[in-house]
């Protein structure tokens, strides 16, 4: 009938996957909500699921917290709709009025090689870009990156730029993904894990008005994935503080519209005195999410065993391409890229009838592995609650791309874009240091905890590295 919404089994079927997955207990789904269904999104994939799921096992992880806060249990709702704009906030966001999304250099993009194959070349950062142009030995523009392609084969330039330390990605099926090494490992991975890496005491919940509240989280990432763990946990309520290299290339509308709800400091860590610094802020925080390639950070000296041990009780939050095994585990990626090497893009331009790649129509694997880390965390931060320990989560684009391939299918390639009109209800506008901003609001609803952001996006660095003075309790 038309106008009417019902509960969508295929979402809450995955949200209970995700939740007893994660050791939550069952009774606490029967107080969660769903409405709407795929599509929502011009795509075959079902992007609104995945949205749906993800953001609600957020926010029903937030829910408990609060429950084991104050004994009160409360209900969780969401409209698939909203979780679907939530996933495509970043297109949405405007500054004054004005759009807010150069967010692609003018080379980045797909190609065809010499031998016809498809490469995406991802050149967002500056060094990225300059990296490609050396090793091309062409000019900055896309007339020759073509011709300079000519010369190679698919498979030899995607190695050559990984060699380099540079980010592309080559078209491949569904069965070439599934037959690559990489594509193997990512299969024997579960879609998230949450460990213990130590022991200690059980740190109960201190009073607070929010689920959140009083719980300290270090965000050491960039692009999507993580500045949106970061930002869900804002939304219930927790001190978020992003720790930004001040030598590190950012995408400007990113920081803006990730960083609401946080604090922003710089703190180097190539030098002595940043990692002395950052050591003196893991020693009062609560939470630790970094987006470093795998290693990278452990190089620095905070790895999640040397954490453990400088903070018992953190939760160290992982997130990362391609996964933590398989040959391309160190390799740099980004969400466009792991669909385009995993046979998501391929399988997008089969369906769409087009010679090439069609990704989904949105940074799907991006935020879902943002709102898996934040569900991990929160998780974990329970489990720290009732058993005490130090606890690892890890996430990755890969497996997150690989679980949204397994929702299955819907006809939604010809659904409309949501137009002005749809995506009015769920916006909001902001006064911040950037100017009059207007963004996607929190979307799920939490019946005695509506989240929201307490603070709007600033500059990155614009506060010092160091955590106020605790509220007494």
């Amino acid at each position: 009938m038309a106008g009417v919404t019902r509960s969508n089994g295929a979402a809450l079927d995955r949200l209970n996957d995700l939740w007893r997955a994660a050791g939550g207990a069952d009774d606490a789904l029967d107080r969660v909500s769903i409405t709407g269904e795929d599509p929502v999104l011009p795509s075959n994939f079902r992007v609104g699921t995945a949205a749906a799921a993800t953001i609600a096992a957020a926010g029903l992880a937030a829910s408990e917290i609060w429950r084991l806060r104050t004994g009160r249990k409360q209900t969780v709702s969401l409209e698939m709709l909203a979780a679907a704009i939530a996933f495509r906030s970043e297109r949405y966001l405007t500054v004054d009025g004005e759009p807010y999304r150069n967010l692609w250099d003018p080379i980045a993009g797909y190609y065809q090689t010499g031998d016809g194959r498809w490469l995406q070349l991802h050149t967002n950062f500056p060094h990225h870009r300059d990296g490609v142009l050396e090793l091309l030995h062409c000019a900055n523009s896309r007339e020759g990156v073509e011709r300079a392609l000519q010369d190679w084969s698919g498979q030899e330039i995607e190695d050559a730029l990984a060699a380099a330390g540079l980010c592309a990605g080559m078209l491949r099926s569904p069965a070439e993904w599934q037959a690559h090494p990489q594509g193997q490992a990512v299969a024997r991975l579960p879609l998230f894990e949450i460990e213990r890496i130590g022991d200690a005491p059980a740190e109960r919940f201190r009073p607070g008005d929010r689920p959140l509240s009083d719980v300290r989280v270090l965000d050491l990432t960039r692009v999507i994935a993580g500045p949106v763990c970061g930002r869900n946990l804002a939304e219930h309520g927790a001190e978020v503080m992003r720790i930004a290299g001040p030598h590190l290339p950012y995408m400007p509308p990113l920081v803006v519209d990730s960083g609401r709800g946080k604090r922003s400091a710089f703190v180097d860590l190539r030098r002595p005195e940043g990692r002395d610094r950052l050591a003196s802020l893991v020693r009062e925080s609560d939470v630790f999410v970094q987006g470093y390639r795998p290693g990278a950070i452990a190089g620095r000296g905070f790895s999640p065993e040397a954490l453990a041990e400088l903070r018992p009780g953190i939760v160290c939050v992982s997130l990362c391409a391609y996964g933590r095994e398989g040959p391309w585990r160190d390799r740099r990626g980004f969400d466009s890229l792991v669909q385009t090497v995993s046979g998501i893009a391929w399988e997008g331009g089969q369906a769409a009838g087009v010679d090439g790649p069609k990704p989904l129509p949105a940074q799907a694997l991006d935020h879902a592995t943002g709102y898996l880390a934040a569900f991990g965390a929160m998780m974990a931060l329970a489990r720290r609650a009732e058993e005490g320990g130090s606890w690892h989560v890890r996430v990755s684009l890969a497996q997150t791309g690989r679980w949204i391939d397994g929702l299955g299918r819907v006809d939604g390639l010809d659904h409309p874009e949501p137009d002005e009109q749809t995506i009015a209800p769920y916006m909001q506008t902001t006064e911040s240091p950037f100017g009059l901003t207007r963004h996607v609001a929190p979307v799920v609803r939490l019946s005695e905890t509506p989240p929201y952001w307490a603070t709007p996006a600033v500059p990155l660095g614009t506060h010092p590295a160091e955590w106020p003075a605790r509220r007494a309790a």
